[in-house]
């Protein structure tokens, strides 16, 4: 992915939704500008969502899902249906396309309940104006209480009154907070220690060090890249305290023994588990290891689809630390990429899941719902090894409501991770 590109993650996720041939693939060219969607009368020609990423004023980047008619038909057509609803997961705003040659039924009102159970707001499209002149006249907002606006898409006729509703109805909390920038100063130094990842390209640093050198030169501060090796020396150069430093999981014990006491101290993941989801509850699912048993399943939950390297994080390491701990085989499921939780989640005993670079803030927060509503436990691989490593209280230092998780069971929390470290170094 280029640099210059906001990652897909970031942006507000819009969602189009509607019956065969009402013109989403239209709507979406004619909000694009760009032929970017095929169009066709042949019903059913959009098959599965497809994301396409623009710039839309004043929001912002944001990325624009077409998906399968809400009508389709057939066994593979109701399996369409099935992943068009699904894209509500990860949606900030739905647009339900209308063809004022049908009457509003049980499709849109599908829509409408679907997306207030997860509190996504929806604005009504209804198309194809210039066919049917008396659109703007009749009672749509009452038929499903949502507001409307009238277009035609093949005319690009409306489409500015789209936008215009599109920003009124966006949630004014859409933007996910700054990843680093609340816990730094204007002119801090932030000391970001970055082992070379085998999985990242070649000349390349994975996207979530990207983002969070981003966020420290937006917050005005100074970002200085270290490897683990150099870190020790780069503190003993510096003539001012850092304000923080952050490091990468994989080189937790030499970071945090390397930086002094009284330095702010965390990690990519951790920093991540708070910017895409609920870092309280990741860090609290981590109280489950210590009650693994041997034959106990753990589901590996993975945002992208990488090639799996030698010595991997979450196939190879996070399993055989949590072998060690439980003392015998567990049973290992990894699931990647845009796929759903599994429906036999209440099966497992943990779910660790990835620091979710790749996903939208909705879909996280929709992941760590699902695991709580089948009560399962629910981690990630930053939390999970801070405790593995020792360092769980120090790298939860800067975050006083995710720290307070541990409270409760303090003294035995440390006795925990004493004997996880023996483990770890056996």
């Amino acid at each position: 992915m280029s640099l210059n590109v906001t990652p897909s993650a970031q942006r507000l996720h819009i969602a189009i939704f509607g019956r065969r041939n009402a013109g989403k693939s239209s709507l979406i060219n004619a909000v694009t500008n760009q032929h970017v969607a095929i169009v066709s009368d042949i019903p059913g020609t959009t098959t599965d969502p497809v994301t396409k990423a623009m710039e839309l004023l004043p929001l912002g980047p944001v990325a624009i899902i077409d998906t399968a008619g809400l009508d389709d038909v057939g066994p593979l057509g109701e399996l369409r249906v099935q992943r068009s609803l699904a894209v509500l997961n990860k949606t900030d705003l739905a647009l339900l396309v209308i063809d004022p040659g049908q009457e509003i039924g049980e499709y849109e009102r599908d829509v409408v309940t679907r997306a207030r159970q997860q509190n996504v707001p929806v604005v009504g499209v209804v198309n194809k104006a210039d066919l049917y002149p008396d659109a703007a006249s009749r009672p749509w907002r009452e038929e499903l209480d949502i507001p409307f606006v009238v277009v035609s898409a093949l005319k690009r006729q409306g489409i500015d009154n789209l936008k215009m509703a599109i920003v009124q109805a966006a949630p004014k909390d859409w933007t996910m907070p700054t990843i680093v920038g609340d816990l730094i100063q204007p002119g801090d130094l932030v000391v970001l220690v970055i082992p070379i990842d085998k999985a990242a390209p070649k000349g390349r640093l994975i996207l979530p060090q990207q983002q969070v050198i981003r966020d420290v030169l937006e917050s005005d501060a100074v970002a200085l890249v270290v490897k683990e090796r150099e870190l020790r020396h780069a503190l003993a150069s510096l003539t001012t305290r850092p304000g923080l430093v952050v490091t990468d999981s994989s080189a937790y014990l030499k970071a945090a023994a390397d930086t002094p006491p009284d330095v702010p101290f965390t990690s990519f993941s951790i920093l991540f588990a708070r910017y895409k989801g609920d870092l309280p509850t990741l860090v609290a699912g981590v109280r489950a290891v210590k009650d693994l048993k041997p034959g106990d399943k753990v589901l590996i939950a993975e945002a992208c689809t990488h090639h799996p390297v030698q010595d991997d994080i979450g196939r190879v390491k996070i399993p055989r630390w949590l072998r060690q701990v439980a003392g015998g085989e567990l049973v290992f499921d990894v699931v990647s990429g845009g796929s759903m939780l599994p429906e036999n989640l209440g099966d497992y005993k943990l779910v660790v899941h990835c620091g979710a670079c790749m996903l939208n803030r909705r879909e996280m927060l929709h992941r760590i719902m699902q695991a709580q509503s089948a009560g399962v436990p629910i981690a990630n691989y930053g939390v999970l090894m801070a405790q593995i490593h020792g360092v769980l209280k120090r790298a939860l230092s800067p975050f006083p409501h995710a720290l307070a998780v541990l409270a409760p069971e303090e003294a035995d929390l440390e006795d925990d991770l004493a004997l996880l470290r023996r483990v770890m170094r056996s």
